[in-house]
């Protein structure tokens, strides 16, 4: 099925959390926070079927940001993955394809051939890959996944969760932004489970949808998750109203530390209601002494709502590390200050 499908959505009104969803497991997560806004037996074990590829697709492209694999690289396809059946893209025995190629294969047509030869050129025989897996959703914390193959075919014991195959997807698209280069099509070869995204206005949503009844409900669970989500949250990238003045610091190498924001500490998901009316207030520290740290809290810039309600508090810190003065560098100064003062 579609591994990361970009729907086009209309919009729809935002209602009470009851969603028509009718699949047995189903999330929705902000990709940039990782905030849960909808989960339904989020945790229960499922088979996964080609939603599994994501994790296929997860190790296969951090083997390319390593440079243990590119994607011009020629792989000679095994009798093995030759020999997959379900959803493939015909691949023959002793064919020559490009990484490339297999990406947009396992991407578009979620081709069972495809995910063992990539599996097999990443760590040459699919067992040591499926370890491979399993060691990285561990790593991820997806601690209700337990992986059988690369492919998602049935397998006793095969199975994850939609929390789980959140946390996979939001690994792929936030650490990896190239593959979405492949992820434009779809096809019904993994029944009844979806993981898809979608962008509006510089906000990323994750659903994930689990055992629909049908094909095409899993597509309607996904666009119901995704439109509630749009038409109700706001992503929010807090910038200071005025500039930070510097912080003066006592007994430094330097006179005064800058401070600054995280971009990343600043960023805030809001329920739309939210958004209009916030307002800033900063709090800084009149004066630090020495040694300052690079990333040193030196006081906090607090968001609130019209109503007066702390939104969010976003720790302001030191832009660079200041030194302690040491004695000769302190005898120094108090000689060159005598000197001109003479």
């Amino acid at each position: 099925a579609a591994l990361l499908l970009v729907l086009a959505l209309t919009p729809v009104q935002a209602g009470a959390v009851e969603l028509p969803i009718q699949a047995e497991a189903a999330l929705l997560m902000e990709k940039e926070t990782g905030q849960v806004l909808y989960a339904q037996n989020e945790h229960e074990a499922l088979e996964p079927a080609s939603v599994t590829k994501v994790m296929t697709l997860l190790l296969t492209m951090e083997a390319i940001e390593k440079g243990s694999l590119h994607y011009d690289d020629v792989v000679t396809v095994s009798a093995y993955a030759a020999s997959m059946g379900g959803s493939h893209v015909y691949l023959s025995e002793g064919e020559q394809i490009t990484v490339d190629d297999l990406l947009k294969a396992v991407c578009v047509a979620s081709g069972n051939d495809a995910a063992v030869a990539l599996a097999e050129c990443v760590t040459g025989v699919t067992e040591l890959f499926v370890e491979q897996m399993n060691t990285r959703a561990k790593e991820l914390g997806m601690t209700d996944t337990h992986f059988v193959n690369c492919t998602g075919l049935p397998a006793e014991g095969h199975v994850t969760s939609a929390w789980d195959i959140a946390l996979m997807s939001r690994e792929l698209i936030e650490k990896h932004p190239d593959i979405r280069r492949y992820t434009t099509g779809s096809t019904d070869s993994a029944k009844y489970c979806l993981s898809a995204t979608a962008e509006r206005e510089g906000m990323e949503l994750i659903a994930v949808v689990l055992k629909s009844p049908t094909g095409q409900q899993r597509f309607e669970d996904a666009k119901a998750l995704l439109n509630y989500g749009f038409s109700t949250y706001a992503l929010l990238h807090t910038v200071p109203e005025e500039p930070f003045p510097a912080i003066p610091v006592v007994l430094g190498e330097t006179e005064t530390v800058q401070p600054c924001i995280d971009p990343q500490e600043a960023v805030a998901l809001l329920q739309k209601s939210q958004v209009g009316g916030l307002s800033q207030s900063v709090t800084l520290a009149e004066q630090v002494e020495a040694p300052v740290s690079t990333g040193q809290e030196l006081g906090t810039l607090t968001l609130t709502d019209a109503a007066g309600e702390t939104v969010q508090s976003i720790p302001i810190r030191a832009a660079q590390s200041v030194e302690r003065l040491t004695f000769g560098t302190m005898l120094r100064r108090m000689l060159s200050a005598a000197f001109f003062a003479g």
